[in-house]
């Protein structure tokens, strides 16, 4: 699913500004979440006491989602997904000078590997580098940042409170920017957006049923199965292919990820 959702991203971005992009995303999948919402409201207490964490976690998600989306319009399909899947590599990082988590040697030890993957995918100092890899590489940043903020206020906020301000606030904000950016999408534009909304909110909620049904130390390492369907898609839309420090990157980057996913094992 969310393969499928940076290949409609890819393009529509061929028509639309990334602003544009951004806000549709955000909308169609708070009206594909509202009625979600109705038929479970009496189990979801919407007031809340963390203002400020829930506007945190919008804004780095949102962050987040305009490098990402930016990063797939302007490089490789697999390489941009790729990137952006090196959240495990930063957010034991983040979470040891937010939260105060201890790494444990072998959390330490995929981290090393992680960036090392990194700095294969980047290539600097190459004549094939690409400087809007780095975008990929802070949307990564930034979706690690919101990861954590979740984390911080697991105690006391349940799932579907911190998804519906999401989503709300999300909306709201990335509004803001379409007072200098609209622009009319055209019917088969619009038809991808709306696509691309079911697609987004279809794929968060049958990960997170994934993560209900099974220990996440099982279901995490599947994710990077996205990579291999962007790889995919890439290939089939845009003849796309990865060269061999990608490659390299890659399984460097999916063996670090599947080894910090599997540290509580």
């Amino acid at each position: 699913m969310f393969a499928i959702m940076g290949t409609l991203v890819r393009m529509v971005s061929a028509t639309l500004h990334n602003e544009m992009i951004v806000f549709f995303r955000n909308l169609f999948a708070l009206v594909f979440f509202i009625p979600l919402l109705a038929t479970r409201s009496a189990r979801i207490e919407l007031k809340t006491n963390r203002p400020f964490s829930h506007l945190l976690r919008t804004a780095t998600g949102l962050c987040a989602m305009y490098c990402y989306f930016y990063a797939l319009a302007h490089m490789k399909l697999a390489e941009a997904v790729l990137l952006s899947y090196t959240t495990p590599v930063f957010i034991p990082i983040i979470a040891l000078f937010w939260l105060r988590e201890s790494v444990t040697m072998k959390v330490g030890f995929a981290v090393i590997i992680g960036f090392a993957g990194v700095i294969f995918i980047l290539k600097p100092g190459s004549g094939i580098f690409q400087p809007v890899s780095v975008i990929a590489l802070v949307a990564a940043i930034f979706a690690s940042t919101a990861m954590v903020a979740i984390r911080s206020m697991s105690d006391s906020e349940p799932p579907g409170r911190i998804v519906f301000y999401y989503t709300a606030l999300s909306t709201l904000i990335s509004a803001i920017p379409l007072f200098w950016a609209w622009e009319m999408p055209e019917g088969s534009t619009l038809a991808l957006l709306i696509l691309m909304g079911i697609v987004a909110v279809t794929g968060q909620l049958l990960m997170t049923r994934g993560y209900s049904a099974a220990p996440a130390a099982r279901v995490g390492p599947f994710i990077y199965s996205t990579v291999i369907f962007a790889s995919i898609l890439g290939w089939f839309f845009w003849d796309e292919t990865l060269d061999i420090l990608s490659l390299t990157g890659a399984m460097l980057v999916c063996i670090a990820g599947i080894a910090a996913t599997r540290r509580s094992q």
